[in-house]
């Protein structure tokens, strides 16, 4: 671990308020996300002013601090820096005052937990993904045939962080909701249990039941674990109280299984399955009915999206979509104009800036935006900063969408779109997809820089520069 990443977690520390002021916190590709005690403990402007912190988006006493490409070691670090604090390990909420909840503050909590179960699991998708779209890509070009056994190996690994998804969310919604990992899988068990899976398919209880379990499957799904690891988290604290000491090792996670597990049989699962369902069917009706213009709209708003960091939530509707369908072409389609075009409009302002600090962060900033669909160092460190570029960006999106969108690309795989990724749009049944795609990576780059150049941005002074997060406008109450 270097001394800059060390002392920049020390500091990211200190500026939230120091260890106590820390309940909860997790990261994603580039963010730290913090959950808060008191958030006026928190000092933004210092926040904001440490140098390694490209932007900061607060909530009431959610935060998120977006620190780049090396959050990972970040994490870590400061994941060893509040266990030497507080001497514990990094579920630190055991001894954090519980959250407090007014009906204003729900939804927020609900995004918040959300955004923060999906967010560990999300290598393991892209991992799994592109496994089984390796696995096609092989089929296509004749290495492989379809009645293979490396075919099917692969298309195994590639299926099972789908199939268990339940069981990978209730885990991270354990972690999230501080309550039993195990308890949590066990009980999300339940769902994709072989012989559960065997019961409801067979009919032989529908008649008997208020509702028909035959019609659900658990197998993909995000929402019925989330829930139910959030209601377990209840249920357990309850039993803890309710139990006595001497017979409280075997009577209460007995307890806790019998209520939780009918629980989530007969009506946590079926519910959320229900409401997972049709916010899909929503999504598939927009599209569906705006056709080209959903994907152009979608692209244009894409980095406002990023900027508020409501972009984790559309992840399950992602997942939920490739594991229903195969495929996803909404979401991640209009991210390619958006991802792309942001890097090329760094790339124009590092050809034009005069600030060699500017010019650093941008070329940086292109690199990971149009190689990797990484951009909030792009977004954070050169366009809001900027102000014309993002303009330049959002024209981009709505420009390479709409002609996505016309086309019908269609991702196979959850990765943040970028030329590195283009892959993951090839349609095995239509080759030329992947020269498609590459075309609009190309026009993305052209049209972002071209719009960058025609629009002008006012240059920031060499002496200004210095501290890039003093002149970034204030997300707080964006999100």
């Amino acid at each position: 671990m270097t001394k800059p990443v060390k002392r920049l977690s020390k500091d990211i520390v200190h500026a939230l308020g120091g260890q106590p002021n820390i309940r909860q916190f997790t990261h994603c590709m580039t963010r730290l996300r913090v959950v808060l005690n008191d958030a006026s403990k928190a000092n933004y402007n210092r926040l904001k002013g440490l140098d390694g912190v490209i932007g900061v988006v607060s909530n009431g006493e959610q935060c998120q601090v977006i620190v780049g490409n090396n959050v990972s070691a970040v994490y870590r670090e400061i994941e060893q820096y509040l266990a030497r604090e507080s001497d514990t390990n990094k579920e630190i909420t055991s001894s954090s005052k519980p959250a407090n909840y007014s009906f204003k503050s729900i939804p927020s909590k609900m995004l918040d937990a959300l955004v923060a179960t999906m967010s560990p699991l999300i290598p393991a998708i892209i991992g799994a993904s592109m496994i089984k779209l390796l696995a096609m890509i092989l089929q296509v070009i004749g290495i492989l045939e379809s009645t293979s056994p490396i075919f099917t190996l692969l298309n195994i690994i590639a299926d099972s962080a789908f199939f268990f998804l339940p069981l990978l969310v209730a885990a991270s919604a354990a972690v999230r909701f501080n309550t039993n990992v195990f308890m949590s899988i066990a009980i999300a068990g339940v769902l994709v249990h072989p012989s559960f899976i065997e019961l409801i398919r067979s009919g032989v209880y529908g008649e008997k039941l208020l509702i028909d379990l035959a019609s659900f499957n658990y197998a993909y799904s995000i929402l019925p674990a989330l829930v139910m690891t959030w209601v377990l988290s209840l249920i357990e604290r309850t039993a803890e109280r309710a139990t006595p000491d001497i017979v409280k090792s075997f009577l209460k996670p007995m307890i806790i299984m019998l209520i939780a597990a009918p629980l989530a049989i007969f009506l946590i699962g079926p519910l959320t399955l229900w409401i997972g369902n049709n916010i899909l069917s929503l999504v598939f009706i927009v599209h569906e009915q705006l056709g080209w213009l959903a994907v152009a709209l979608l692209g244009a708003l894409w980095p406002l999206i990023i900027l508020t960091g409501m972009h984790r939530v559309l992840t399950p509707v992602i997942i939920q979509s490739i594991a229903q369908t195969g495929s996803e072409s909404l979401i991640l389609t209009a991210q390619i104009g958006a991802n792309v075009g942001m890097g090329g409009a760094c790339l124009a302002v590092a050809w034009m800036t005069k600030n060699r600090a500017m010019k650093q962060t941008s070329l940086t900033a292109s690199a990971s935006a149009i190689l990797s669909g990484v951009s909030e160092l792009a977004l954070y460190g050169v366009l809001t900063r900027l102000k014309r570029p993002l303009i330049a960006t959002m024209i981009t999106g709505f420009i390479v969408g709409a002609c996505a969108g016309f086309i019908g690309i269609e991702s196979q795989s959850l990765a943040a779109p970028s030329l590195l990724t283009s892959v993951q749009f090839l349609d095995v049944n239509n080759p030329t997809s992947l020269g498609w795609v590459l075309g609009l990576v190309t026009l993305s780059i052209f049209i972002s820089f071209s719009l960058t150049k025609i629009l002008g941005f006012a240059d920031i002074d060499e002496k200004k520069s210095s501290n890039t997060q003093q002149i970034e406008p204030d997300l707080s109450k964006s999100n």
